[in-house]
């Protein structure tokens, strides 16, 4: 089946993070034993440099982006795995990461338009076609909490009918917002070409049970890219079969409300996502998949009482850590 095909039926696709040593610098082994972990649980594909993997490998002075990207292509090789590159930055740097991305062997650029916080719908427009000629677009709604900015429908209606556009992944952590996607793809008729993931991490399960019409088209959102299903993957592999199998909607809802409690504790809820990278590391140290928590930032790390609620959720919910 094309990558694209099964794209549109469904996956989970981990946003992967960044192992590094004691001294931060990228810790290699372990980076390429966190993919193989990732393809070995079941996921379809793997984000790689996204929000989770940090933005900062970006900088002059760290220069990780083409080491993290080669790593994850180099332990793909040979697999069905899709490959998805965080582009990020304005149009002559996107540009740039997309080509780099595209002659790794990625498959599609998860396009961050944070760096165009003052662009009007227009100028945002012409850089997805932009990057989109050179590497097909997964578009990307991130919250305006860490770095996003509010995108209204009239844009996700234009970008609907720019044919590079294969898949949205939808991280608003906001109701009204992701309506706003699901609405201009259900209808700007290409529904059956745009795949819709769910990358609002407080409301997975809802998101993927849900069906939305609009216009006299339903579509569903048919896979999560999230950085949640960074760890536990093996059980988010489960949860999107017995959701894509129609399984009791009012069980998977409560299982969503253990994610979402589970969500709020590793993604520092409580102190606006200050500790959200950090949160995802001490789980993925605890299964020996990390040798520490550290950061690129070294002042980025848990929040106080952050530790606490991990430790309680860890606790109260291990079959959503498998």
């Amino acid at each position: 089946m094309h990558w694209r095909d099964r794209l549109k039926q469904g996956l989970v696709i981990p946003a992967h993070p960044l192992c590094l040593t004691r001294q931060r610098t990228l810790d290699e082994e372990r980076q390429r034993a966190l993919t193989r972990y990732y393809i070995e649980s079941g996921a379809g594909g793997v984000a790689v440099g996204v929000h989770t993997t940090q933005f900062a490998i970006r900088a002059p002075e760290i220069n990780l982006l083409r080491p993290v990207l080669e790593l994850a292509a180099e332990e793909a090789k040979g697999t069905d795995t899709i490959l998805v590159a965080g582009v990020c930055g304005p149009t002559s740097r996107a540009l740039r990461e997309a080509e780099l991305a595209r002659s790794l062997g990625y498959h599609a650029g998860l396009l961050s338009l944070s760096a165009l916080q003052d662009a009007s719908i227009a100028q945002m427009i012409e850089h997805l076609r932009a990057v989109g000629e050179i590497l097909p677009v997964f578009g990307f709604y991130l919250q305006p909490a860490v770095g996003g900015r509010v995108l209204p429908y009239q844009f996700w209606r234009c970008a609907a009918e720019v044919e590079s556009l294969i898949a949205i992944k939808m991280a608003p952590f906001n109701r009204y917002q992701t309506l706003d996607v699901v609405r201009a793809v259900a209808e700007s008729g290409r529904a059956n070409d745009i795949a819709l993931y769910t990358g609002n991490d407080d409301n997975i399960v809802a998101d993927l049970i849900t069906p939305f019409t609009f216009s006299g088209t339903t579509v569903r959102i048919v896979g999560g890219l999230l950085g949640q299903w960074a760890v536990g993957t093996k059980s988010a592999v489960n949860l999107l079969r017995r959701v894509h199998e129609g399984q009791n909607p009012s069980l998977l809802l409560a299982l969503g409300v253990q994610l979402t409690d589970l969500n709020s504790a590793l993604f520092d809820v409580a102190n606006h996502f200050h500790g959200c990278i950090a949160g995802i590391h001490e789980i993925l140290v605890r299964q020996n998949l990390m040798a520490g928590r550290w950061c690129l930032e070294p002042s980025e790390d848990l929040s106080p009482g952050q530790l606490e609620e991990i430790n309680r959720v860890a606790a109260a919910y291990p079959h959503l850590l498998e």
